[in-house]
């Protein structure tokens, strides 16, 4: 592993996804902040999850919104997925 790749792996950059924060549990779903680092700044990234009869399902979500740090993106990506969560419930996995 090079110099570069052995940084990125613990800065979860310095450019694409960070490794998944600790879920939070929120009206029968999870969310996990997963901010993706570009440029110097950290944009609100998450991955919602709910359980159903037939198996888990999950959907990505990323914000323009940018912070200075990894922890501010993701204490964001928590409201945001709550925002989601309240205005579109099960209808965020719906397939059309």
């Amino acid at each position: 592993m090079g110099l570069k790749s052995f940084f990125a792996k613990l800065t979860g950059g310095p450019e694409g996804e960070a490794e998944p924060g600790e879920a939070v549990d929120y009206q029968g779903y999870q969310i996990r902040p997963q901010p993706k680092a570009k440029g110097g700044q950290f944009y609100t990234a998450g991955i919602i999850t709910k359980a159903f009869p037939e198996g888990p399902r999950e959907q990505y979500f990323i914000r323009a919104d940018s912070h200075a740090s990894r922890e501010h993106a993701s204490e964001h990506a928590i409201v945001k997925g709550r925002q989601i969560i309240d205005e579109q419930g099960d209808k965020l996995f719906r397939e059309d």
